[in-house]
């Protein structure tokens, strides 16, 4: 947004230097340079998956201060305050904003090589032009000039969309979620197409009743198994009428043990008078379920996106005491393929085979993922969450070139609650063209723009608009 010219800065040493966020960030050698600046860096931006709230594009949310706009909901720096040893009070409590960020600011020096140094760094560069490095003594400063653009259009959301060229972004929107809000982005007449996503997943939640009857009250399920799907299906379809083409699911791993239709509705009625289902039960009637989503997405020539094997919730005092999605979740480790397997080969037998994406959050499974997606000529995933930095980014791209097609590659997406995230793209493709500028200069591949060129301004936009097929 503001590429402001990488004048010399005096240095924390009292020598000259460049500025820490440069134009050849991350890319060490003249191949990586030439590649990123040719052909990524002003590639548009389609963030196909994030958390995004959509009250905030359809009220144009101007933000008070760095703290509303950075900090209000990101658990990846409530994580580093925590480590950090920084009070709760600071992170989620009722503390001042400024003291929030005062503490953020305290806490950054020590965020050296965590991911979050380098994004704390580009997301000052470019939302505010701001090279400082930032720390308690440099915080009063950085808030005030922060907090004085803030103030204007240009980082309002509808603006921070427009500037950072997001020509399409894709919310996560529960089923039981109005549309309203939906329905008044698209009113607006934006340059971003801005669509919901189907995130089902309390659907499966027969473990849970306290969970599963509430939401099935909302989406009018009533006491049949019957109306269930049928207000599920009703869901999906008012959905699509609103230009939604992607569904998601949060999984600790796939099910693919299926029972017949009069055991899930005894399960159902089981749930609905307040049982919770055994964990065989649990295990068949997620199985349905899940066999249901993506007959629903292939029908109307949906992606179906898989997030696969994050462990949620371990530190349970933290969840009752603060909620969920909080900074309590980590990598989780159950077998995968097998359930996958059978799981893909199931809606393939039925010719009900959606477009799909798999992600991982472990990185162990990188390659039998890749490999999976390869048997059924679906896509392997940028890497997620706790493997969503440089070198995660790199054994990803890694798995994926060894045993399928890197050209073929759908790229990045920001998965944030932050409308100050827009950097990780950038950040991504810095990542990918020193990688590939490395590979070059080794002699690994061809010196050639006109073979590599393409590729890389593929995967950055034009792999997912095709794929993806939104209308952007």
């Amino acid at each position: 947004m503001h590429q402001n010219a990488n004048r010399a800065v005096v240095s924390y040493t009292g020598r000259f230097a460049m500025p820490f966020i440069h134009d050849d960030f991350l890319l060490s050698t003249k191949t990586a340079r030439r590649l990123y600046h040719a052909f990524a860096e002003t590639e548009p931006i389609l963030d196909y998956h994030c958390h995004l709230p959509p009250a905030d594009i359809a009220s144009n949310r101007q933000f008070k201060n760095l703290f509303e706009i950075w900090l209000e909901g990101d658990h990846y720096k409530w994580r580093a305050l925590r480590a950090f040893g920084v009070d709760e009070q600071l992170i989620t409590g009722n503390a001042d904003p400024y003291d929030k960020f005062l503490a953020w600011a305290n806490t950054s020096p020590h965020t050296l090589r965590n991911p979050l140094y380098h994004w704390n760094q580009l997301e000052l560069k470019r939302y505010f032009g701001i090279d400082t490095l930032l720390d308690g003594s440099t915080a009063k400063r950085i808030w005030d000039q922060a907090n004085e653009q803030l103030a204007t259009d240009d980082l309002r959301t509808h603006g921070i969309l427009e500037n950072f060229a997001v020509r399409g972004l894709c919310t996560t929107d529960d089923p039981a979620d109005d549309l309203a809000v939906h329905k008044q982005i698209q009113s607006l007449g934006l340059a971003t197409k801005v669509l919901p996503t189907f995130r089902p997943d309390k659907a499966l939640r027969v473990d849970r009743p306290d969970i599963f009857n509430p939401w099935a009250d909302r989406i009018g399920a009533y006491r049949s198994f019957q109306s269930f799907q049928d207000a599920i299906a009703k869901r999906h379809d008012e959905f699509h009428a609103l230009g939604c083409r992607l569904s998601d699911h949060g999984l600790n791993h796939c099910y693919a043990t299926y029972g017949s239709e009069t055991t899930l509705a005894a399960i159902f009625s089981k749930v609905r008078a307040g049982t919770a289902a055994t964990p065989e039960e649990h295990e068949m009637f997620a199985s349905h379920m899940m066999l249901l989503f993506g007959q629903l997405n292939a029908e109307k020539g949906w992606t179906q996106q898989l997030h696969l094997g994050a462990y949620r919730a371990a530190n349970t005092r933290g969840l009752k005491e603060i909620g969920p999605d909080t900074g309590f979740d980590s990598i989780g480790d159950w077998p995968q393929i097998p359930r996958l397997g059978a799981y893909l080969d199931r809606l393939n037998s039925e010719k009900a085979l959606p477009k799909m994406i798999l992600y991982n959050v472990n990185p162990i499974d990188n390659y039998s993922f890749a490999a999976m997606a390869g048997n059924f000529q679906i896509q392997f995933g940028s890497a997620w969450w706790f493997v969503d930095q440089k070198e995660g980014m790199e054994w990803q791209i890694n798995a994926l070139s060894n045993v399928g097609l890197l050209s073929k590659f759908l790229g990045m997406l920001t998965d944030s609650r932050s409308f100050m995230s827009y950097p990780r793209h950038e950040y991504f493709r810095r990542t990918l063209c020193n990688l590939i500028g490395r590979d070059i200069e080794n002699g690994e591949l061809p010196d050639s723009d006109e073979l590599v060129g393409p590729m890389i301004r593929n995967i950055c936009f034009k792999n997912v608009q095709e794929y993806l097929d939104l209308g952007v």
